[in-house]
């Protein structure tokens, strides 16, 4: 059996980097799977490579009717859900003088208004399947801060305190239903792209590794095995609670 054997998974921003590799290790370990991306193309690409065991969908997570439309459809053809990963994001860079209102309430909307939508709809659909998890995809950005990142920071830190929230407020009613956050460090996804194309990939990616105390970035499974634990029965009394894959950033 796998560790998410019969469970029921929605992924958001599932087209590429870490939500493919979240899709595809919960199709592995015996999920079904609900894959979403505005990236219509992309999404379906994974959910071929995936199987009979993915449904692809058309998502833009800053949009309520889109979430109620996906969720309704995820029980249809599915019966349920049982794990949600909210992990669609932006990543622009910009310090808070630089920074226009119109990208601010953008990568808000993107990165932290998606989650909230995201929770406030799954949460019934969530409790009726029986409980399960709900996996909030932040960043060790939502943790410390730099300096040209204003947006980003307060958006994934905004991310790190909702999903306490929901924890206690999911807890305190019954639903059976876990939350919480992965803070990953740079992985290797094409949401470094900007930070990478001044100097080139290999050469951006190698800078950035020597930032990590562990001398790399990260691998898109890494935090796909920490959205994986925190899924499953295996994490059944952890709620709350902030995974840090990081490489050791946090521990500086």
């Amino acid at each position: 059996m796998g560790r998410v054997d019969g469970k029921i998974a929605l992924v958001t921003g599932a087209a590429s980097g870490l939500g493919r590799a979240t899709a595809r290790m919960l199709a592995r370990e015996g999920a079904r799977v609900v894959v979403t991306d505005i990236n219509v193309d992309g999404v379906g690409k994974v959910a071929a490579e995936i199987g009979p065991a993915a449904l692809p969908l058309a998502h833009d997570v800053t949009q309520a009717e889109d979430w109620q439309r996906v969720l309704a459809a995820a029980d249809d053809h599915f019966g349920g859900l049982n794990i949600l990963v909210n992990n669609a994001g932006i990543g622009p860079s910009g310090t808070v003088e630089e920074t226009s209102l119109e990208l601010w309430r953008l990568v808000h909307a993107v990165d932290l208004d998606s989650v909230f939508l995201g929770c406030k709809y799954a949460i019934s659909l969530i409790a009726r399947s029986g409980g399960g998890s709900i996996v909030n995809i932040s960043s060790i950005a939502g943790v410390i801060a730099g300096h040209n990142m204003a947006a980003y920071n307060s958006a994934k830190a905004g991310v790190r305190h909702l999903s306490k929230s929901v924890a206690l407020h999911c807890a305190r009613k019954g639903y059976g239903i876990r939350c919480n956050s992965v803070h990953p460090t740079f992985i290797d996804t094409p949401i470094l792209d900007n930070l990478t194309k001044a100097i080139g990939r290999d050469e951006g990616l190698a800078k950035l590794g020597r930032q990590v105390p562990l001398g790399r970035v990260g691998e898109p499974d890494d935090v796909a095995y920490a959205v994986l634990y925190l899924a499953s029965d295996e994490a059944k009394f952890v709620t709350g609670a902030e995974l840090f894959v990081d490489g050791g950033i946090s521990a500086m």
